[in-house]
Formats: C-alpha cells, structure tokens, sequence
C-alpha cells in the first residue's frame, strides 16, 4: 500500500508551481475591482487600523483576507508583488485543501489530476495572484468540507467560519450542509442513501454536526453588528445594496442568471471539455483492476457535493448584481473532483484525457471566448492592465496638468498613484462609462476638461456569438447593466477632439483624446 504525501510537502510543490507560473504577472498594477474596492480598504486597515474603509465606500465583505494582505504590506512593504504573493500563499494553501478533500473522498491518484486541473484552470489560475477575496473563502470551504467528512465538529466550525469571514457568501456552504444533515435524518430517505451507498456509513446520529454547521453565523453576525455600529448600515452601503441584492429579485433576471450560473459551473473557459468526457465516460461500465471494479466516490459523499454545488448555483442566481465567475470558485472544483473521479473509474486511459484537459484550460488562459466576458477570468486581464499602463504614461508624461475625462476605474487609477499606475495624481472628470449618451453629455461641457481618456469597459470580440440577436442585447442591458462602448474614432469626434494615442490587445483599446483648447495650450507652450 502505497504511503499518502505529507500535506507540507503537498503544500511546497502546490506553491512553488503557482508562483512560477504567476511570476511574470506578480508586478502588475491593481486590476478593476481590485483597485476599486480591496487594496483601498486593505491599505486603509495598514494605515489606520481601522477595519473599516474611509478611501472608499464601505461594501461591508468581512476583513479576514484585507488583513492577511496588510499583514504582508506591514511586513515585506507597500507593492503590489507583496499582495500578490500573499494571495499566492492562500491560493496554494486553497489548493492543498482540494488535494485533501479529493484524497479523502477519492484517492491519491484523483486527488493529484483534481488539484493540476484546479491549478490551471483559467478562472482560479487569474485567482490565484488578485487581491481579492472569493477564491480565500473557496479554500477555507474546501478544508471545512475535509473535516465535516471526517466529523471533526471543532474543525468544521472553524473552517467554516473562517470561510465566512473571507466573504459572507461562503456561509451558503455550510447552511446547506446543515439542511442536507437535517434531510438525511428523516427515515425513508435515509433508507433510499443506504441502498445507493451499498453500505456506506452516515454521519452518527448526534446534533453536534448541524451545531457545528451552524456555528459560523455567529461571527458573521459579530461583524454585521460592528458594521453597522460604525456606518449605520449592515449589508454594504445602499448603493451597493441595491445593486447586488434589490436590483436582482426578478423572476426573469433570476432564469436567464440561472443559465449563466450553470454554464460557469459546467461549461465555461473550457470546462465542457472534462465535463463532457465525464458524460462520455458515463456510458461506459467501470474499469476492473485484477477482477476488482474501481471505486466510485461514496454516493453520501456526491449527495453532499451536488447539495453544495446546487445551493450556491441557485444563491448567486439570486444575488449578486455582476455575474461573475469568481463567485463560484466554491463549485468549480467540486466538478472537477468529480469528474476526475467518474474518469479514472470508467476509463483505462483517463490520465491522458486529463493530460488534455490540462492543455485546453492553458489555452483558455489566452483564448477569449467568442461572447463577451470578464477580463478577470483568464489573461486578459493582464492586457487590460498593460493598456493602462501604457496609456497613463502617456498621460502624465504629455498632460501633466491637464484635466482628463474618463470613467472608473480609470479615474481612480490617474487619481490614486499607489495603485500602480502613475507617479503623481492627475486632475480628472468622471462620467459614468462610454455609451453614446454619457459621451453626448460630456460633449456639452468639453470645456471642462483638456483631454479624455477612453477605453473599452468590457472584452468585446469581433464576431459575438449572441450579441447578433437584439433582445438579448435589451436583457442585458435591462438587468445586467451592460451599455455598448463607443468606438473611440467615435467618441473623438463627438467630443471635437483628436486621437494623439491609442493601443488595441485581443478584444481590448484604450485612446487619449486631445480637445482643440488643449491642441492650443501646447501649440503656445511649443513656441515659447
């Protein structure tokens, strides 16, 4: 029988494969909600000590990941290589927790094809080096999940807490396993597990397993109550509210959010490519080692997982004003678990299925999908990163007095120089984003500002998959907020000014816009 691998020696390959592979990207700037929510409040917490943030709005998402990052800026230094290691760190400790789950649930050999394609695939791997907080609450879920199978009721409070205090989402986990404990109790259906587990043992019968599920609402709770004892209100500030939670409670919204929900858990960035082998494996009977079948993940065991997958699937349908992918980063490599188990089972030559499965979630890193997505889901966040820099450099090299029109998180990042960016602030006028009506009205006071910085606010590929079809542009626009960009040879000319910079990558461009009185400021500097 072969020996298990030591968690730390687990944990030391995980690290140094992630930090190779994010090495290259560890000194970018901060990127889009980074930069518009996380590092603000995290440096805020290094400066002050205050759990709360003053140099931006409070969203209320609990302080266990800013501090773990101010941490690291107090000790290592203000950089955003510093932060980005930091969640390097939790990001390999996240993937030692799948490791584990699948070792417990499955075997070794599941366990290690779970945890690389957990590794790469495009999702978690743009995760893995962001400031931000979803995929801390993910791993914190993971090693809960390893302790509740274990019945190790201290722990499971614990990592489910801990998980809480990561991102308030992450309590959906364990209130469902509460409920599914709950549900396995009542007789005829626990009868029907014990005929589909061939024998496999429930939890004892003891109230201390939904206790302890329970447990993580109190800290919760704690924090809520601080919140609001600091700001006068619970779940955020009401803009925020609004926007992830009131905004969202539509029967329509809730079906088509479903959709979207569904396919990031099953089918996104190449993910169909190991769900579909699994389904493909499916029909085939299991494979025989020496007239032994192999073993299947414990049915209990899949119940749990698929009670898990289904609550924050139909949760984050519910809530959660932009459907974003990292929100699922909890589900994802459950899948894969999954699947990964269903493969070794049924195929004799599984591992080189995932060996390709691998590569199609490495070319999901630099292949955009054919329909508009988040930049922050694979590489192409990156390149929003480079566009920026490039663009602001321009900025403050050529215009360094100059007042500029833009939209966040531009604004932001030409206001804020420690996110990365630039070397000084720069004067700016917001609007909102660069649809052809907030453009139109930043034309009627063109006075006001000397140039304008635009950009494209969304991936847009050039031959759209579903953005052909009319109604679907109007549902998104009426419940997911989406607004066209203008093209920025056209945003120049409604503005009356001309192109004096511009940059595309893959679906993405950034332009700076030079008004006429500008042309004029520099025309008369050049002379004297």
């Amino acid at each position: 029988m072969r020996s298990k691998p030591h968690p730390a020696v687990v944990f030391a390959v995980i690290f140094v494969v992630i930090f190779l592979l994010h090495v290259a990207l560890l000194s970018l700037p901060y990127f889009w909600d980074e930069a518009g929510y996380y590092v603000p409040a995290a440096r805020d917490l290094l400066l002050t000590g205050s759990l709360i943030p003053h140099t931006t709005v409070s969203n209320a998402h609990p302080p266990l990941v800013l501090a773990w990052i101010a941490l690291w800026w107090k000790s290592f230094g203000y950089a955003p290589v510093v932060a980005r290691s930091a969640m390097i760190v939790v990001a390999a400790f996240s993937l030692l927790g799948v490791f584990r789950l699948a070792e417990r649930v499955a075997n070794t050999e599941v366990a290690i094809a779970a945890t690389a394609c957990t590794v790469v695939y495009p999702v978690f791997f743009s995760q893995s080096s962001l400031a931000q907080v979803d995929l801390a609450a993910a791993g914190f879920i993971f090693w809960g999940l390893r302790a509740y199978f274990d019945q190790r009721w201290v722990s499971v409070a614990i990592w489910f807490s801990l998980a809480a205090l990561a991102k308030e989402t992450a309590i959906i986990a364990p209130l469902a396993l509460a409920g599914c404990e709950v549900v396995r109790r009542i007789p005829s259906v626990k009868r029907v597990i014990q005929q589909w587990s061939a024998g496999t043992e429930l939890s004892r019968e003891t109230g201390w397993g939904v206790a302890a599920l329970l447990v993580p609402i109190v800290p919760l709770v704690l924090w809520y109550g601080y919140h609001y004892s600091r700001t006068g209100y619970v779940f955020g500030n009401p803009e925020f509210f609004r926007y992830n939670v009131a905004a969202t409670l539509n029967p329509l919204r809730f079906v088509l959010a479903l959709a979207l929900r569904l396919w990031q858990s099953f089918g996104y960035m190449h993910l169909w490519v190991l769900t579909g082998a699994m389904a493909l494996a499916m029909t085939d009977p299991p494979v025989s080692d020496e007239g032994v079948e192999r073993a299947r993940i414990a049915i209990p065991v899949q119940i749990v997982f698929y009670v898990i997958i289904a609550a924050y699937v139909v949760a984050m349908a519910v809530i959660g004003g932009a459907v974003l992918a990292r929100y699922l980063l909890p589900v994802v490599p459950l899948v894969i678990i999954l699947a990964v188990s269903t493969l070794r089972r049924r195929m004799r030559h599984w591992k080189i299925v995932i060996a390709f499965v691998v590569v199609a979630f490495m070319a999901a890193w630099f292949w955009n999908p054919p329909y508009g997505f988040s930049p922050e889901d694979n590489l192409a966040y990156r390149d929003y990163v480079v566009l920026h820099e490039d663009a602001e450099r321009f900025l403050e090299a050529r215009y360094p007095m100059a007042k500029v029109l833009t939209a966040w998180p531009a604004s932001d990042e030409l206001t804020r120089p420690w996110l990365g960016y630039t070397t000084r602030p720069l004067k700016v006028v917001r609007i909102e984003d660069f649809s052809l009506e907030q453009v139109l009205s930043a034309a009627e006071f063109r006075s006001h500002f000397d140039v304008a910085f635009v950009f494209s606010t969304k991936y847009e590929p050039r031959h759209p998959l579903l953005d052909r079809w009319d109604m679907w542009i109007q549902l998104k626009k009426r419940f997911f907020g989406y607004e066209r960009d203008l093209p920025s040879a056209a945003a120049a000319q409604v503005l009356g000014g001309r192109i004096v910079f511009a940059e595309e990558r893959h679906g993405q461009r950034v332009a700076v816009i030079e008004m006429e009185q500008a042309q004029v400021f520099n025309a008369k500097n050049s002379i004297e």
